[in-house]
Parts: C-alpha cells; structure tokens; sequence
C-alpha cells in the first residue's frame, strides 16, 4: 500500500468512512447520502457537493471504482486498496474504543 494513500485517509473523516463502508455494496452517491443518514440517526448529513468531490478524490486514489451509470447517477463499490484502508479505519476505532472503556489512571 502507498505510504501517502494511508497518510491521506489515515485517520479518516468520517464522511469517508461512511462513504467507504457504505460502498462494501454497490452504490451511488444518493444512495450513501440517505443510508448515511440513517445509520447515524440523522446526526451525519453528508451534502451533494462533499458526497460527489470525495468520490471523484476516492476514485482517483484507487480506493472505489466506477461500476455503471443509469439515469445519469454513477454507481461504485470499494476496492480491494480500498477494503484495506477501511479495515485499517476500523482497527483504529476499535483501539480508540477499547482504550476509552478502560479505567484511565489504571497503572499510573
């Protein structure tokens, strides 16, 4: 994996994990937006504008691919540099999480 790939996403918005995690199943950018909308109860409001800039910028790093166009919406899914970068985002919440639950003055 490119060293400047992981320092651009790593850690990761989380529009871009959303949009990532979302993309595991083909999809277009509509499409994100309202499932987004929902998983988070409405609290992340993604707009057209940053939806479809972090596609074209994800596309053009290697991390979705373009799959179709019907009625003018463009459908992508996440690739396999893209699956990587995901799970390294995952691993680094689950970490985050892990160490937020624990007693903080533990051994000190």
């Amino acid at each position: 994996m490119n060293d400047k790939i992981k320092r651009v996403y790593i850690p990761m918005t989380e529009t871009a994990f959303y949009i990532l995690y979302c993309l595991q199943c083909e999809m277009h950018g509509y499409n994100i937006i309202q499932k987004v909308g929902k998983m988070t109860n409405g609290e992340i409001i993604i707009s057209a504008g940053t939806m479809y800039g972090s596609l074209s910028k994800m596309e053009k790093d290697g991390l979705i691919r373009f799959v179709k166009e019907e009625e003018k919406r463009k459908s992508y899914i996440i690739t396999e540099l893209g699956k990587e970068i995901l799970a390294i985002e995952i691993k680094r919440i689950e970490r985050l999480y892990k160490n937020s639950i624990g007693e903080y003055c533990d051994g000190m």
